[in-house]
């Protein structure tokens, strides 16, 4: 099982709009990409000045997958929003054993 893990920074001009629009298309991946094992993504909270503005988790059945995921067109759609309202993304990818 592979993890991939995303951070966001937001430009400080990214309106809500622009974040419920990034939002709302990742939470359309699942149904639409057959590869997405697990997937969750939400804001930060608590705002600390080491923090991110957003994270990413997903898992994908092994690297062939987590590449099909990255091409596809509707996570392509997404990603083009992301960095357009990004001044930072950082990810990590790591293997792990099933349901860990």
């Amino acid at each position: 099982m592979i993890r991939h893990i995303v951070f966001l920074t937001f430009k400080p001009e990214t309106t809500e709009d622009g974040i419920a629009a990034i939002e709302q298309g990742l939470g359309a991946l699942p149904g639409v990409i057959p590869e997405i094992k697990e997937y969750s993504f939400g804001r930060d909270i608590v705002r600390s000045e080491r923090s991110c503005d957003f994270a990413l988790v997903s898992a994908f059945e092994d690297m062939d997958a987590m590449k099909r995921y990255q091409v596809h067109p509707d996570h392509q759609a997404v990603l083009e929003k992301i960095r357009a309202a990004c001044e930072a993304i950082h990810a990590v990818d790591y293997e792990t054993e099933k349901g860990a």
